[in-house]
């Protein structure tokens, strides 16, 4: 019997970042502001010149990164922000720590909000939110022109999506800010660390000041004396820095994007092939305008009740590939029911009743097509090994 690939590795750091990391840990200086010219602020330039923005600020995660982007938009305290309802547990915890007040928006079957219910809130909330979570966008187009009438701005949390486009558009530089992750399961792998983009001189610089660029530092970042003059001393430091070692690690890796977004599509496409071949699995079409760049893929179950989706993920576990149904996982931190910190929500059934049969599956853009074809196998066949025992005790 074939095993299933490890689909959890990491791809290796590039040979390219060893001399640099060497060079740092023998001089020491893994503080970013130490000099002018540091591997963080070569970073942000690369970073920002990579996706087409004017400005990047590197931090210490995608969540301070994103609580970073409120703080710099001066939200009021207790200012309500929408988010999708499916998303990470640290985007609501972002709003929190931001002493604003998450607002939850419904999830359709495709994964992306609701466009009814994004309306119906929208006049409610000072400020958008936009997860493209597990790199599903949402419709980009109609969110900004509803956003853009009411002049409520909008932070994309990108931190799944380096990589995908819409309309031609990188993902991260539609809304007001765009915030990614280098958490070691995202494209660009530091183990932890985050980064912010924005167009908005201002913003930036209100930013990098809390980010914790006290005492001037900001003069050894990127220019923008002006807007940072205006701001010295006048907000709070929460010293949320990426250090040099991490953004030597990113750096090296840069070059790499292109063809791990082409690979990881070309994975994600040849196994949602598959599966939806299966009468018990189901793909959700990407939107017209949406080019992606997956590293996992997400499928529902269908026709399956609560016994046998339970019965499928541990038959699939039994083969060597661990599926996560994101409402039946215990204390999943994507079921915004296990959000305890959150108060006066209310149900959001059409999320609920999505997430009880979605499933998320690492499929890294390393793998070959023969690995992909023993993960759709070995899902297929979990699948058609419940169901047939189901149908067998017609139960």
């Amino acid at each position: 019997m074939t095993l299933p690939p490890n689909v959890y590795d990491a791809e290796p750091i590039p040979a390219a970042a060893l001399e640099e990391v060497q060079r740092i840990l023998s001089s020491g200086d893994l503080f970013r502001y130490t000099n002018e010219g540091s591997p963080v602020q070569l970073l942000e330039q690369e970073f920002a010149e990579f996706l087409g923005a004017k400005y990047a600020l590197a931090v210490a995660s995608c969540s301070a990164a994103l609580f970073l982007s409120m703080k710099a938009l001066g939200l009021p305290r207790d200012s309500r922000v929408m988010i999708p309802a499916f998303t990470f547990a640290a985007v609501p915890s972002s709003i929190v720590h931001a002493d604003c007040v998450p607002v939850l928006c419904e999830c359709a079957d495709n994964y992306r909000i609701d466009l009814d219910d994004f309306h119906a809130k929208l006049p409610t909330v000072q400020a958008v939110i936009i997860s493209h979570m597990r790199g599903h966008t949402s419709d980009m187009d109609a969110i900004m022109a509803a956003c853009d009438a009411a002049g409520i701005p909008v932070i994309e949390d990108a931190a799944h999506s380096l990589g995908t486009t819409w309309n031609g558009k990188n993902i991260g530089t539609i809304g007001k800010i765009g915030c990614f992750s280098f958490q070691s399961y995202k494209l660009l792998n530091a183990g932890e660390g985050g980064i912010m983009v924005t167009d908005d001189p201002d913003l930036i610089a209100r930013a990098v000041i809390m980010s914790g660029a006290y005492e001037h530092n900001w003069k050894k970042n990127m220019g923008l004396q002006e807007a940072f003059e205006r701001w010295q001393n006048q907000l709070p430091l929460y010293n949320t820095r990426l250090n040099n070692l991490s953004a030597a690690l990113v750096r090296a890796q840069i070059p790499e994007i292109p063809r791990r977004v082409v690979d990881g599509r070309r994975n994600h496409d040849h196994v949602a092939r598959r599966l939806n071949q299966s009468p018990w699995m189901k793909v959700p079409d990407k939107l017209p305008g949406e080019v992606r760049a997956p590293d996992s893929i997400q499928f529902n179950l269908v026709g399956m009740d609560d016994a046998t989706i339970k019965a499928f993920s541990d038959a699939s576990a039994a083969r060597g590939i661990k599926v996560q149904v994101f409402g039946s996982s215990r204390d999943n931190a994507r079921a915004f029911w296990n959000w305890q910190f959150l108060d006066g929500q209310g149900d959001l059934p059409m999320t609920r009743d999505m997430l009880m049969k979605a499933c998320d599956v690492r499929l890294p853009a390393r793998l070959t097509l023969d690995e992909c074809d023993l993960v759709a196998q070995t899902l297929i066949d979990a699948a058609d090994e419940v169901t047939s025992v189901e149908a067998a005790y017609g139960t």
